[in-house]
């Protein structure tokens, strides 16, 4: 079948005239596609080349057939209903006319007599049977409004579904059904996602890097494999290069310093006259010729080392990887941190949220919190934190703790990283700011970035460097859905430093792979 989307030869600018990507040529066809990419690549600017709401700056992108588009944030107008914000609004107020006879000959001649039935029957798929299109779009929560916007675009049945982080704000429940959406769906596919698990559903995976794209079939398993074994065998492949040019440069070097103590003997031959003229003026021209050869010779080694040092160093992205320690808390094992004792929690004049809730975090013990949206995880976290007293039973907090939620709100977005670190630990000088946030590889001006100007794991990073080398470092790290916003590589370094850290975890977290790579020894499930 032809490919519903091809990028030909495709540049793409930013609007201050930074290059994301240069002379990528991808095709999409009636495959599920997986596209992943640290954060800042271009991931999203390529889902818009794809959706023809952007140009590229150089190249060709040629479209065919339809094309439906969800975005990341869905932002529903006040008065919308949800019929507007899934893009069914006109086809079924058609149909509505035709069923009160008020329809025109156009009406007939547009109506999708099956949209209806094809509607209802995908919105039971994403877990929202008997939603109304002309309910307010506004009363349905951020995780709702996905899933019904997913389900629209289904019922659409466009030839290419291109999805930008489809399950960020998802419960587990949530992303298990678009997974199972997707699993099923026989068109073309664009999913931007670092969900490891709806990765796997996918025909192939396309990474975008500062080397350009590189295709994987399979899904992220399979890529994740191979992947390992490419950067690997890359990063071999470097420093056996670099082995042979020092290599090459000592042999160089050693026979130039034979060939200067050559030249010099010959010298004090020829002053000492200890041979005839003529029999010295042979060896020297001799000599010189030898030396001719060496040097075509080592020019060529040279050459050659140089050339297959720049080969190698074409296949290695070259990015700083993100990879720090956390630091120890001193938390002793038989310590309590946290106790709720039959804690319950209702807002005036409503049912009650949480009830009857006893648990206790007990040493470097992990817990994970789950629940569907709106079943009270972030209750619980501001109970925890003290933020919310209980209107049922006892909170008690019995160690220093720390909050890191997915947006950073610690962080204020209009003053630098050393200015943030000041403030949440007004007994560090400056020199104590610096060395703390170099420890989270914020080495020199990099302390002085603005923290709007970070990226999502620039921004994580940075909190828990604000809240960790303080005076009295938490006991107990508090952790509101960490990854949302990461890109693959950024998950894979705060699981490594999070295994290594000796105090205690509590998180709310719907990614089960995360869970699993930070050692959660028992899971709390909230609602019914």
């Amino acid at each position: 079948m032809p490919a519903f989307a091809t990028l030909d030869s495709v540049s793409f600018k930013t609007p201050d005239g930074r290059t994301l990507f240069e002379n990528l040529t991808l095709a999409f066809g009636a495959e599920r596609t997986g596209l992943v990419g640290r954060n800042g690549v271009g991931k999203t600017s390529l889902i818009r080349l794809l959706a023809g709401e952007a140009a590229p700056a150089e190249g060709a992108v040629t479209l065919r057939g339809r094309i439906g588009l969800l975005r990341q944030i869905i932002e529903p107008p006040p008065d919308a209903s949800v019929a507007e914000v899934i893009g069914l609004a006109e086809p079924l107020a058609r149909l509505a006319r035709i069923a009160e006879g008020r329809g025109t000959d156009e009406d007939f001649a547009h109506a999708d007599w099956e949209l209806e039935p094809r509607l209802e029957a995908v919105l039971g798929e994403v877990g929202l049977s008997g939603l109304a299109p002309q309910r307010p779009a506004i009363s349905l929560s951020g995780g709702e409004l996905t899933r019904a916007a997913l389900a629209g675009l289904i019922a659409q049945a466009p030839d290419l579904l291109l999805l930008d982080e489809p399950t960020n704000n998802l419960d587990a429940e949530g992303r298990v059904l678009v997974a199972e959406v997707l699993g099923g769906w026989r068109g073309g596919a664009v999913v931007v996602s670092h969900d490891r698990e709806l990765l796997r559903r996918m025909d192939r995976i396309v990474e975008l890097s500062s080397l350009g794209a590189r295709i994987y079939g399979g899904g992220y398993d399979l890529f994740a494999e191979r992947k390992a074994a490419e950067d690997a065998a890359a990063a071999h492949a470097l420093a056996d290069a670099q082995r042979t040019v020092s290599r090459v440069a000592r042999e160089t070097q050693a026979a130039a310093e034979r060939k200067a103590r050559r030249d010099a003997a010959g010298r004090h031959s020829r002053l000492k006259g200890d041979a005839p003229k003529m029999l010295m003026d042979a060896k020297a021209e001799r000599a010189e010729a030898s030396g001719a050869r060496e040097g075509r010779l080592a020019d060529r080694l040279k050459a050659g080392a140089a050339s297959d040092l720049a080969e190698a160093e074409a296949r290695v992205e070259r990015r700083r990887r993100l990879a720090f320690d956390l630091p120890p808390s001193g938390l002793a094992a038989g310590k309590t941190v946290l106790a709720f004792e039959a804690a319950g929690f209702a807002y005036p004049g409503r049912a009650p949220l949480l009830w009857s809730l006893s648990f206790r975090i007990t040493g470097p013990e992990r817990l994970a919190v789950s629940g569907h949206n709106g079943t009270g995880k972030t209750t619980l976290i501001r109970l925890a934190m003290g933020e919310l007293a209980p209107t049922a039973g006892r909170v008690r907090l019995a160690a220093p703790a720390a909050l890191l939620d997915q947006q950073t709100a610690l962080l204020r977005p209009d003053e630098t990283l050393l200015e943030a670190h000041r403030r949440l630990n007004p007994e560090a000088t400056t020199n104590d700011a610096h060395a703390a946030l170099a420890r989270f590889l914020f080495r020199n001006r990099d302390a002085e970035k603005r923290v709007a100007e970070l990226s999502g794991g620039e921004r994580l990073r940075g909190a828990l460097a604000c809240v960790l080398t303080g005076a009295v470092p938490p006991k107990l790290l508090i952790l509101d859905e960490p990854t949302n916003h990461l890109d693959l590589d950024s998950i894979g370094a705060v699981e490594a430093a999070l295994r290594g850290y000796d105090g205690a975890l509590l998180v709310v977290s719907h990614d089960r792979d995360f869970q699993a790579a930070i050692g959660i020894e028992r899971e709390i499930s909230l609602g019914p």
